[in-house]
């Protein structure tokens, strides 16, 4: 049986932010590419949720609930929770992100 993925409305914002950047900053063809990469990984979490690592950021603060994969340099941050997987992030690994994981995910 697969899960079903499903995107919060944050992710959903990430994914539309990162299309605009990548298509005004490079091309809109390299954006389209980008974000059909990034909703293949998306998808293969309805196979294997578990298969993600946990987020160094959480684990530091003793937090096991979530997983990240990535599509390099992109980290996309989740939750199985029965037979669905909550996508919540979807970010630049560049990013500094210890404050955008307490945002999104402790705090929100």
């Amino acid at each position: 049986m697969r899960y079903q993925v499903r995107l919060t409305d944050d992710a959903a914002s990430d994914l539309d932010e990162l299309y605009l950047y990548i298509a005004q900053n490079d091309s809109p063809e390299n954006a389209e590419s980008v974000l059909t990469k990034i909703e293949q990984v998306l998808d293969s979490l309805s196979r294997t949720p578990k298969r993600g690592v946990y987020p160094k950021e959480l684990v530091d603060l003793g937090i096991r609930e979530y997983r990240e994969v990535f599509f390099k340099p992109y980290r996309m941050i989740y939750r199985a929770i029965g037979r669905s997987v909550y996508v919540y992030l979807i970010a630049d690994g560049g990013r500094e992100m210890q404050s955008v994981l307490q945002r999104r995910l402790l705090i929100g």
